[in-house]
């Protein structure tokens, strides 16, 4: 299995849509995503690449858009801030099959090496045991002192309350 993070194609817009309207996929978000607003993150993403050399990657598979994984500024104001986060989502036909670990391990890789950031985060809601085991493996851990409210979901929402991991790179030179 070749999985490759890239920069965004015109080819994965339809498939990038389907997959933020997936239900399953998109159970610890508050919403799913409309066309036009799955077509906007693309479209900041690719100016992300373009301009930093990094954001949130297309990833594919031998050949197939799986999802995206990568590195991205959070939009919101939180105590762990300023930070860089390390995020995926993935298309179900990709779950369970490692792609998600592998291709997040190039990003953090990319991130605390050819990046030189010295820390990364990660964060999900309380629930996500999925992407909290993934974090783990990555080698994050989890920083109870930094769990939050998060600031863009409503007050009382079960999604509300989330976790923060942790990944600082190794001692350089």
């Amino acid at each position: 299995m070749k999985v490759v993070l890239r920069q965004w194609r015109e080819e994965d817009l339809e498939p990038f849509a389907a997959l933020n309207r997936d239900p399953e996929v998109m159970r610890f978000f508050p919403a799913m995503l409309t066309r036009e607003q799955s077509d906007a993150f693309v479209r900041r993403q690719q100016g992300f690449i373009t301009t930093r050399g990094w954001g949130l990657w297309a990833v594919e598979v031998d050949g197939a858009f799986a999802g995206f994984t990568g590195l991205s500024v959070p939009g919101f104001e939180a105590p762990f801030m300023p930070c860089v986060e390390a995020g995926w989502r993935l298309a179900r036909a990709f779950w369970g099959r490692g792609v998600g670990f592998e291709a997040a391990r190039q990003a953090v890789d990319f991130g605390l090496g050819q990046a030189g950031l010295d820390e990364l985060v990660s964060f999900t809601s309380c629930g996500n045991l999925r992407s909290r085991r993934l974090m783990e493996r990555l080698g994050f851990f989890h920083d109870p002192a930094g769990n939050f409210l998060h600031p863009t979901i409503p007050a009382g929402h079960e999604l509300r309350p989330h976790v923060l991991y942790r990944k600082r790179a190794p001692r350089r030179g």
